[in-house]
């Protein structure tokens, strides 16, 4: 049951499935599940420090947008300018 979770889990890419599942691990006495248990969270591993990547990339383009916006922003002043 818990493996078959994980492995939708890793589907899905539901990273707070993947960070419950891994505090539950049970213990396994087959060794061929054991070895597919490794697998899995060599896989969930990777693709945790992809969506991390992926995410500083997305909040790195953010402060470029942010940083361009103030840029190009018209400067505020706070006396009344009746000429403009």
């Amino acid at each position: 049951m818990w493996l078959n979770q994980f492995k939708i889990a890793i589907i899905e890419k539901d990273s707070n499935k993947l960070n419950k599942l891994m505090d539950s691990i049970p213990s396994f006495d087959d060794q061929k599940e054991i070895n597919e248990v490794l697998y899995l969270l060599k896989e969930a591993t990777e693709l945790m420090e992809d969506l991390r990547d992926e995410t500083q990339g997305s909040m790195e383009q953010i402060k470029k947008n942010i940083n361009f916006l103030n840029a190009t922003k018209r400067p505020f002043s706070s006396k009344l300018d009746i000429r403009s």
